[in-house]
Parts: structure tokens; sequence; C-alpha cells
């Protein structure tokens, strides 16, 4: 891998994932791989023989399932991608080979046995309902000698690869036998170990790999502390539950930082050397999609791959995960989907007016409205982690951007640097930002006067009682929160060593575990 160093990348905007693609990480996935089966037909009668329907086939479609969805999602993204599992010498194997090496999977590293057997998961459909899903192969077991082939082939992917993705859902392939040979592909003294991310129902077995990421789902995580699967999985205040865990989780998980995903909730990052970091999922209106924890996976690789910042990528895989569970039954998320989607928000500025009767009817649905505002001109890990902070002190998040000709008041004939619009959509791009709108005023107090929020939030070296907008929201019984300010991530600071031509700056104690520069491996 060669290329642009993305590190300092903060901006989820429409040209990142063909630069991402650019780079095109070689990316290795060792897991339990699988052909998914979405059979459509028609209901109009019931069966004699018992009081079940009449199911009349009029569509099968397949597609990869499980380390082969997510190999799928990174190849589409960009990636060079190894698959490393086991498939039986069976039609499904065949059928799911066939799609992978169409999709430009490299499937070398597919063990096929003929004493195995491809797992399988057909869902037979009508209209939007599933009426039924057939699982074949799960419960087979794996024969020693494709266990042994499949950890020989993993240590050959790993040791090629800028990262590695072990997709473990407990089917018994991925023995001890793997770990260990991941383990000594990873040896320091054969180079940059690169990036480890393990994607597992159980994380535990990993521990001992010392993986950068772990990403269980809510129940996954109450697995790994031997709580009950409730733990996580209900309640109101998942993510904060999901928190008051985090050193456990990771002591038993041994990762540098667990992504713990909340389905509807988004997700938490929980990282040793930093606080935790949200993201909120987007509504979601298809009820059959499948696969959007995979598609999650695979951007999140190929971001922390490209040397994203975590807090960004995780961000960029949630827009991926946004865009798959919109769609009908195990689709992947490719670069062009990503670039449209995230080129959707350059025009998400919303009118004060039409702003007013959205936050009506958030607040008659009982959601407490936060209001924040800045120029944020060129947005940086202050931002991002100020407007997180935000977010979490209510349940709708406004972002009022200062107007151009603002901004030139404010900061001088130099500024903005980019304008309004440009700034607006940035934001909104931002899966903790729910609407923004921009305001010429030399204060928020119009807009506050007119909204009302719950909320104000400030980030800076300010009090309350140092800004002139606090008695408009104390006098309509709002409050006023100042939150955490990172002074040598300011955008002055960034725009003036923009100008002098300096490098980057000197990390700071608080950035996240994980948070390095590009990956080394070999390039093309």
């Amino acid at each position: 891998m060669s290329g642009e160093n993305l590190a300092g990348l903060r901006a989820l905007t429409a040209d990142v994932p063909g630069r991402l693609a650019a780079l095109a990480p070689r990316v290795a996935v060792v897991g339990d791989v699988m052909l998914d089966g979405w059979w459509a037909g028609t209901v109009d009668r019931m069966c004699r023989e018992a009081p079940a329907p009449i199911v009349d086939l009029k569509r099968r479609d397949f597609a990869p399932g499980g380390a082969a969805n997510t190999a799928m999602n990174l190849a589409a993204m960009g990636a060079q991608v190894s698959l490393v599992g086991i498939v039986g010498r069976d039609e499904a194997g065949t059928t799911l080979r066939s799609l992978l090496d169409a999709a430009g999977v490299d499937t070398s590293g597919l063990i096929e046995h003929p004493a195995a057997r491809t797992v399988t998961k057909y869902r037979i459909i009508s209209g939007d309902q599933v009426m039924m899903r057939l699982d074949d192969g799960g419960d087979a077991p794996v024969p020693e000698e494709a266990a042994h082939a499949l950890a020989r082939a993993a240590a050959a992917a790993a040791a090629r690869a800028n990262a590695v993705v072990v997709c473990d859902y407990g089917s018994g392939a991925l023995a001890r036998g793997t770990a260990d040979a991941l383990r000594a592909a990873r040896r320091p003294e054969r180079g940059a170990p690169g990036l480890l991310i393990v994607d597992a129902h159980d994380p535990r077995p990993w521990a001992a790999l010392r993986p950068d990421l772990v990403t269980p789902n809510a129940a996954e995580a109450a697995t790994a502390l031997n709580l009950p699967a409730q733990t996580f999985t209900t309640g109101p205040r998942r993510a904060e539950t999901v928190r008051g865990h985090g050193p456990a989780l990771l002591q038993a998980t041994g990762a540098e930082a667990a992504v713990i995903t909340l389905d509807r909730d988004g997700t938490v990052l929980l990282p040793r050397a930093a606080s935790p970091h949200r993201t909120w999922a987007r509504p979601a209106s298809e009820k059959q999609a499948s696969g959007a924890g995979d598609t999650f996976v695979a951007a999140l690789t190929m971001s922390r791959a490209c040397g994203l910042p975590l807090t960004t990528s995780l961000d960029l895989a949630q827009a991926a995960a946004d865009i798959v569970v919109q769609r009908f039954g195990t689709s992947v998320c490719s670069r062009e989907d990503l670039a449209a989607h995230l080129g959707s928000f350059s025009d998400r500025a919303v009118e004060h007016a039409e702003l007013a009767r959205r936050i009506a009817a958030d607040r008659a649905a009982g959601r407490r409205i936060v209001l924040t505002n800045g120029c944020f001109d060129v947005l940086h890990r202050g931002h991002t982690s100020y407007l997180n902070q935000a977010k979490q002190l209510g349940d709708v998040l406004i972002v009022a951007v200062n107007g151009d000709e603002s901004v030139r008041r404010l900061k001088g004939p130099g500024r903005p640097i980019n304008p309004a619009t440009d700034r607006a959509g940035v934001l909104a791009a931002l899966s903790c930002v729910d609407y923004v709108t921009v305001f010429d005023t030399d204060t928020p107090i119009p807009l506050l006067e007119a909204l009302r929020p719950d909320v104000y939030a400030k980030g800076g070296d300010y009090t309350a009682q140092m800004l002139e907008e606090s008695e408009t929201v104390f006098g309509y019984g709002g409050e006023v929160r100042i939150l955490d300010y990172v002074p040598e991530r300011s955008t002055t600071a960034v725009v003036d060593r923009i100008r002098r031509g300096d490098g980057p700056a000197a990390p700071s104690p608080e950035r996240p575990a994980g948070d390095p520069a590009p990956l080394p491996g070999g390039g093309p």
C-alpha cells in the first residue's frame, strides 16, 4: 500500500471513499464463510397436510454471507482482498466461490474439503415477510485436516496483508491452530504487524493476539464478560451501560480498543487511552436487510488500514451500515455508494422556518433538543469530540453554523477557508449531528429565541456568565452547558500551521489508542 497520508483526515466528504480505494490496502479476511439465499415467491393457499402456507417460488437469489460478505464489502470499497475459510465440495460451495471470484476476491485461500459442508442460510420470503429460514451445515464437524489447512492459509494471507480481519462465528473451523498461525505471521521480527480486527461471537479466545480492535455486538460483549445477554441489549441508556464496563471488556478481549455495535442505537468506541466515542444510526426502513454488521466491519477495516483516524473511521463505518440497512437482503456497500451518500449531505442545511417545524415534531415526541453553534471552518478532532459530547446531552443535536459574512466579521478577511455550504455539508455527514442550519447574525440569540432548545452547548474556555446568549436561554428555562476545550486543536492553529507549511501537530495525550499514521505494509 502506498499513497497519501490520511492520518489527519476528519471530514467525511464525498471524495474520501475514492481516496481510500486509491490506496488499495491488502486485507486478509479469515473466518466462517457461508452462502445466503433469498428465495421469493407468492402465497395464496394453505397446505392441506398442515396449517402452513404454500410458497410458490418465483426467484432465487444468492449472496456470500458471514466472512464472505465482509470480503465482498471490502472488495467493493477498493481493497485487495484474500479470503480464507472452509467450504464443502458441494453446489453451495461452487456458487459461493463463483460469486466471490466475480467480485474480485482472491479465493485461493478457500479450503475445499470433501468431508466438509458449505454453511447455508436460505430465507423463504413472500412479499416483505420471511416465512421460514433454512440453515444447513452449521453444526457439521470441521475435518481436522481442513482446520490445519485453514491455519496455514491464514498465516500465508496475513503475512502479505496490511490488515487482517478474523470473523469467528463459532463454527469451530477457527481452532486454536489458526490463532497460533496468525500470531506467528504477525511477529515483529517479520516486519510491521499490521492491523488486526476481531469480529467474533466470543472474542476471548483471540485475546492473546492483542487485537487492535474487537467489534462485538451487545450480546457478544455481555458474553465476553460472563453477564446475562440482556445487560446490554435492553434499557433506554444502553451506551452508558456499555461504557461503564469498558475497562473489563478490554481486559477480557486483550484489545487496544473495542467497538460495541448497538443496532438502532449506533456504536460505542471504548479505547484504552482515550475517552469513549459514539456514533448514531440513522433510521432504517427496510425490515429484510441482513449483514449490516459485516459492512460495518469492512468499512472500519478499510478506513483504519488506510490510516484514517479511529473516530473518523467509526463514523464512515456507521455511514456504510446505514446504507445497507435500507436495502433488501444481503448486500454490499461500494465506494460509489459511500461517495453518493456522503455527497448527499452537501445541501443539508435546513432553513430556520423548516427547522422550527421539525423541532416541534421532535419535542412533541418527547425528545430533548440540544443546540450548539460555531464557525467549524476546518473540521478537526477538537470539533468532533466536542460535538459527540453535545449529542450526549440530549436526543437531537442542532449545529448552527456562522454564515460567511458572520465568520469574516469574527475572524477577519482571510476567513472562512471553506464556504458555509461546504461546512454545513461536512457537519451533516457526522452521525452525531441531526440538523445543520446557517445563521448570519453575530450571535445565535435570534435562533435560540425561535427554537428554544432544552440545552445550549458551547465548547471552549468560557463560563455561562461570559456568554451573551446565556440570558436568553435562562429566560425561557433552558440549560447552558460548557463542554471540554481542546486548545491545541483550534481551527486557528490548524490554519496557521497550513499557512506556515508545517507538518501535522504533535499528538495530544487524549488521542485515542489505535489512532496511528497509515499502517505499513507492501504496496502494489
